[in-house]
């Protein structure tokens, strides 16, 4: 019968398991940059939502902020979340309209 070297097989167990250490740590770390990143973007929110009341205030009306680009950041995000073109159809504009005098 052969003999079974022990240290060899924990040196192979050990390689294995390093590997396996190795591949849960970068997802590890993966998932700690979205978090990071997600709690950077959610600063960045509230900082432009800041910064466009400060305009509003300075005397820009959404409208002049609208035709620069620059509408209410929930307005823009919906827009582009949905994945409407810049273009909206006349149907999508008739429904924004409506929204905006309820």
């Amino acid at each position: 019968m052969a003999t079974i070297d022990i240290e060899q097989t924990r040196n192979q167990a050990r390689a294995l398991l390093d590997s396996r250490i190795e591949s849960v740590t970068a997802l590890v770390k993966t998932r700690q940059r979205i978090t990071d990143l997600k709690e950077q973007l959610a600063e960045a929110e509230r900082d432009d939502k800041r910064a466009y009341v400060r305009a509003t205030k300075d005397g820009w009306s959404p409208d002049e902020l609208k035709k620069l680009g620059l509408e209410s950041g929930a307005a823009g995000r919906r827009r582009k979340a949905s994945g409407r073109a810049a273009v909206e159809s006349p149907a999508a504009a008739a429904e924004d309209k409506n929204h905006s005098h309820q």
